[in-house]
């Protein structure tokens, strides 16, 4: 499969790195909006490999990208643009929980999914399971072929013991946890490979069994019983 994502989209980054403001933006409108359509063609590609393994609910690549235009009203960062392209696919019905995002930058590109901010409920039913059976959640993360891929996982975590458990607990390391991520990083040069779009659709192939175990375990009791 002939790569979709160009040499120019990169391109396009780099200048805007340099040149983050609105004046240039605006000189450059009409490149961006050439860049962006590529973009949303590469991500239509991805949607159809991904679809051959999961069931994705973003109905297309356009929406699937997040926008350029940076929110600056509560960050100390006040220049306008983002310098990636991004985009997020989420996992249909819900007993498909946790998401996609792929992340296109000189330098600094990567797949990930997980649980960046899950709320107070969902984090205490996942720390229950994994101090309840440890042995289930790292025999896929510590699965050799897993590690290859995604190293350890990633995450916010407290230094504390979280309340409510053991300070002992066999999955203390696990329960510290806030924020449960997997990422694998990419060259620039597997980025613009013909074959990145089958590479990055297998990289969230390989997540499935994290998201899955992450899946049951959030639309589960203790019992199996659905709860959704």
């Amino acid at each position: 499969m002939k790569n979709i994502f160009q040499k120019s989209s990169f391109d396009f980054l780099k200048e805007l790195k340099k040149h983050n403001n609105r004046d240039w933006f605006n000189a450059n409108k009409e490149r961006y909006l050439k860049e962006h359509e590529q973009v949303i063609r590469f991500a239509d590609a991805l949607l159809l490999e991904m679809n051959k393994h999961d069931v994705i609910e973003t109905p297309g690549g356009k929406k699937s990208l997040h926008r350029i235009y940076r929110d600056i009203r509560f960050s100390k960062d006040k220049t306008p643009y983002n310098t990636h392209w991004g985009g997020s696919f989420s996992r249909a019905t819900k007993l498909r929980r946790g998401s996609y995002y792929f992340h296109l930058s000189p330098g600094n590109s990567f797949a990930a999914c997980g649980f960046w901010g899950p709320n107070p409920e969902d984090l205490k039913r996942i720390r229950d399971e994994f101090s309840y059976d440890p042995k289930r959640i790292k025999k896929i993360l510590e699965n050799k072929k897993f590690k290859e891929t995604f190293g350890e996982m990633q995450g916010e975590k407290i230094k504390t013991t979280p309340k409510g458990f053991d300070a002992n607990d066999e999955a203390i390391d696990l329960l510290r946890y806030k924020q449960f991520l997997l990422i694998k990083k990419f060259s620039d040069a597997e980025v613009l490979s013909d074959k990145f779009v089958k590479q990055l659709s297998d990289t969230f192939k390989q997540m499935r069994p994290f998201l899955d175990y992450m899946s049951e375990t959030l639309t589960t009791d203790v019992n199996g019983e659905l709860i959704v």
